[in-house]
């Protein structure tokens, strides 16, 4: 997906801050998880997030491009790869995330449903 770079994500320097990047990595996992899990992605918390910055986004970039795949699928966890690419194709981060669905209550979390495992995984 195509996000764009806006005035407020620039730090002082006239790059994206760091802290920005991870923004724009939820933007495109919520978009994957949720398309796949519906209303039970409202219950997700992220776990880990590992970023690899590998390329400045300066201010004259207008947008970047954003995707995520699923990675694997474990009981309560799934694991997703994540990319931020500048409109030429350069890669600026990379990113591994771990995010687990917590029980309705919020206590915990729990075990992945078949029906949400197939769906993640197109297997069943």
């Amino acid at each position: 997906m195509e996000i764009p770079v806006r005035w407020i994500d620039l730090d002082a320097l006239g790059h994206v801050n760091n802290a920005v990047y991870l923004n724009y990595l939820e933007e495109a996992r919520d978009r994957l998880l949720e398309s796949s899990l519906g209303p039970e992605y409202a219950n997700a918390v992220i776990a880990r997030v590992e970023i690899d910055y590998r390329h400045e986004i300066a201010r004259a970039v207008p947008h970047v491009v954003v995707s995520a795949a699923i990675e694997s699928v474990g009981t309560s966890s799934i694991r997703s790869v994540e990319e931020i690419r500048l409109p030429d194709g350069t890669l600026s981060a990379q990113a591994r995330t771990v995010t687990v669905i917590r029980t309705a209550d919020g206590s915990g979390s729990r075990p992945l449903t078949s029906a949400e495992r197939q769906a993640l995984t197109g297997e069943g």
